[in-house]
């Protein structure tokens, strides 16, 4: 299917691995001019070189904290006009919420809802002036199904969450919508981290954890980048214009539920 989206500009946040650096490729697989954000530069310009490798070119490489006011207009200032925003940070560290402080939440808080939110707000005026926009944010299956040691998350990306429910009924007759991509277990170093979290709480093996986590997935294994990836450029293409304000939740049926 062709997304209808070549030659389109995007501002992918957090891009330089895992989910974010997915979806910044199956963009530029579509065509799409991609700007990609991260903190770490070695690996940033990893996934920049990829990208162009892809052959849609204008690949724009910027090593900022998106989460700070001055990684966020450093950001803007190299894709100042985005018809495409994939907003993704890294979320905050899990534990027990005893041992939290204030600062760890609005840390979290910072982070998870609002820095989209900001973003959103530089973008969205724009994208409808142009009578095209499509914002996706990466939260977690968490939304749906509260992980407990990871209550910073939870929190923050649910009041994320229902930030978007409101303002995704207001920008779709413009053609702009405002949908966010729930992940479950991928093979990503966050997982990673969640799971080592979890194996150290029960006193078990990394493995046995691991394992454990598998075990609740009917789909009989972990997520690829790629498939999230791939979601995620088809929430960004012409086709979509008619879903907005949706929680996609792509976690191999994990999630028992009927709604």
């Amino acid at each position: 299917m062709d997304l209808g989206i070549s030659g389109k500009r995007a501002l992918v946040c957090a891009a330089s691995k895992g989910l974010g650096r997915a979806c910044a490729l199956a963009l530029a697989q579509e065509g799409v001019h991609v700007t990609i954000v991260a903190r770490g530069r070695e690996a940033l310009e990893a996934t920049a070189a990829e990208i162009e490798k892809l052959g849609a070119g204008g690949t724009v490489a910027v090593a900022a904290d998106i989460t700070t006011p001055e990684g966020r207009a450093a950001a803007l200032a190299a894709c100042p006009r985005p018809d495409i925003l994939v907003n993704n940070a890294g979320g905050p560290p899990p534990g027990d919420f005893r041992d939290w402080t204030r600062e760890d939440w609005l840390k979290a808080l910072d982070a998870n809802m609002l820095t989209p939110i900001e973003l959103i707000k530089a973008t969205v005026d724009g994208m409808i002036e142009r009578r095209f926009g499509r914002i996706v944010n990466i939260t977690s299956g968490a939304v749906k199904a509260p992980i407990d040691v990871l209550g910073l998350s939870n929190g923050a990306r649910s009041g994320l969450t229902g930030f978007v429910a409101g303002l995704a009924r207001k920008t779709v007759g413009h053609n702009v919508t405002i949908n966010n991509l729930l992940p479950g277990l991928f093979d990503t170093d966050r997982i990673r981290g969640v799971v080592g979290a979890q194996a150290k709480a029960q006193d078990i093996a990394y493995e046995a954890a691991l394992a454990a986590r598998v075990a609740t997935i009917p789909a009989g294994r972990i997520g690829d980048p790629a498939e999230f990836g791939a979601a995620c450029a088809f929430l960004c293409g012409a086709q979509a214009g008619y879903i907005t304000g949706q929680n996609w939740l792509l976690d191999g049926g994990a999630y028992p539920g009927t709604f």
